[in-house]
């Protein structure tokens, strides 16, 4: 029997897309479940060709991985996984780490906050995404159902996968007050499988000023 049912759930949900594909993996050196500060226990960046060449990175640790501890039987922890597509060099053989401390502190704000994110949701960063990247555009981020997977059921309730989605300043501007998806849909010929390119330009005009909203676009939600 198996001492991770939740993790090994989402390994299968990977094996059609990936089965014969040996990820890059990462593991928390201090798990939060231990009092460390890693939220996720883990992270895996798999390797693709299409549509685009990009690296697949997708957590571990916001659900349930190996036992029951939340009181809803529905769902498995906070409900969602995170992932994460970054475009790859035809000579990149090794997956980038900046990505997993992206999603770690993500999932660390969660955990700490108590408030979660939902697909529409925006958020801006101080600064590039990339933090080696200082004169790159994608500065902010916004949330999406990853086009690939889930949702799926574990042993420990329904799991969602939550895509993370780099975004221009502009694009932060025109997709805040919820409208994050639409102005998404109405770029999927561009982004394919929302793919984040830290080099590419604005894909949208400056919007025209409007009352302003939250840091936090679209709202977000408590769970007590």
């Amino acid at each position: 029997m198996s001492d991770r049912p939740g993790w090994d759930a989402i390994e299968r949900a990977l094996a059609p897309l990936y089965p014969e594909t040996e990820p890059t993996r990462w593991r928390a050196e201090h798990p939060w479940s231990l009092g460390g500060p890693d939220a996720l226990d883990g992270v895996s960046a798999y390797p693709r060709t299409d549509p685009v060449p990009h690296w697949h990175y997708v957590g571990y640790g916001m659900t349930e991985l190996y036992e029951k501890e939340w009181d809803d039987p529905e769902e498995s922890g906070w409900g969602f996984e995170f992932t994460f597509r970054l475009v790859r060099a035809a000579v990149e053989t090794a997956a980038p780490r900046w990505p997993v401390d992206l999603m770690q502190n993500l999932a660390h704000y969660v955990y700490q906050s108590g408030e979660w994110f939902t697909p529409g949701h925006t958020v801006k960063t101080n600064g590039p995404l990339d933090s080696d990247l200082p004169d790159s555009a994608i500065r902010a981020a916004g949330f999406v159902v990853d086009p690939e997977l889930g949702p799926i059921d574990t042993p420990f309730g329904r799991v969602s996968f939550l895509q993370i989605v780099g975004l221009t300043m502009p694009e932060y501007r025109t997709a805040r007050g919820g409208k994050l998806l639409a102005m998404l849909a109405g770029l999927a010929d561009r982004l394919p499988l929302y793919v984040t390119d830290m080099h590419r330009t604005t894909l949208v005009p400056e919007p025209k000023p409007q009352a302003t909203w939250p840091s936090w676009g679209g709202g977000l939600r408590g769970r007590a």
